[in-house]
């Protein structure tokens, strides 16, 4: 069952992905805003429709959670969620910068089984199941484990309102890159060494990231170090995050909390 919804999975985000980039550096969408800085645009809901379309064919028993879904409660009955972002970076989307992606994720009873992160743009395919490892572009991945400097993927909004000034002794690089999705999956892949954010996360910006994370070999918590559970009845994780292997992880969370 699960290398079968991995495979949907996949198939999915990449479908959503053709639908994305056929409005990516185009004028020919229309934005608008959900809430302060919190855009929306055509190819969000296009892409959710035809993620949903795809998955729920064979899944039609399964809760859903997508950004760009009205929430019913009725999903808190459910034992297996798809968990959705269609465009996780819409900002990045609309300025035209390549950092944005498609987040799908399958959960059972809280915990993540299944991740896929797509970034069309790149053509970067991060994907995952439970004990089942992850993959790169269809090659297995692993995160790094044994750097002495760390280079930390870290938010563009962030980086722009100053929040990460008192920390960059701290490390040999903060590179902000958008899209949360986006970020751990490179640093699933082995690409960076460590995401922080210092900002509160909904479910969908990081349920298939986790999964990613963890099949290989890093963990992801919160800013007081405790695990993440999906399906939550309020859906956004305070304070905010951090990912990567478990070493890095220790190291860094008493320099976050100081």
């Amino acid at each position: 069952m699960l290398e079968k919804n991995l495979k949907l999975a996949e198939k999915a985000a990449h479908e959503a992905g053709i639908v994305v980039m056929s409005y990516f550096k185009t004028s020919s969408y229309d934005i608008r805003d959900k809430s302060f800085d919190n855009p929306v645009t055509t190819a969000d809901h296009e892409a959710n429709q035809v993620i949903k379309d795809i998955l729920f064919k064979d899944t039609i028993t399964y809760g859903w959670l997508s950004e760009e879904t009205v929430d019913s409660k009725e999903r808190l009955k459910k034992d297996y969620i798809w968990v959705i972002d269609p465009i996780d970076g819409t900002k990045e989307f609309i300025e035209g910068v390549p950092q944005f992606s498609i987040s799908i994720a399958l959960t059972h009873n809280g915990d993540p089984i299944i991740g896929v992160i797509y970034n069309p743009a790149t053509k970067e395919m991060f994907s995952s199941c439970k004990d089942m490892g992850t993959f790169y572009n269809q090659e297995p991945v692993k995160c790094l484990q044994s750097n002495s400097e760390l280079t930390a993927l870290v938010s563009r909004s962030e980086v722009k309102r100053g929040l990460w000034e008192n920390y960059t002794k701290n490390f040999k690089k903060l590179k902000p890159v958008g899209s949360v999705a986006y970020k751990l999956g490179l640093v699933g892949a082995g690409k960076a060494d460590i995401f922080i954010t210092l900002r509160p996360k909904n479910e969908w910006d990081i349920c298939a990231g986790h999964c990613i994370i963890n099949e290989s070999g890093g963990m992801l918590v919160d800013l007081y170090g405790k695990s993440i559970k999906y399906n939550q009845e309020i859906t956004l994780i305070k304070p905010g995050l951090i990912s990567g292997a478990k070493n890095y992880v220790d190291s860094i969370l008493p320099i976050i909390n100081t």
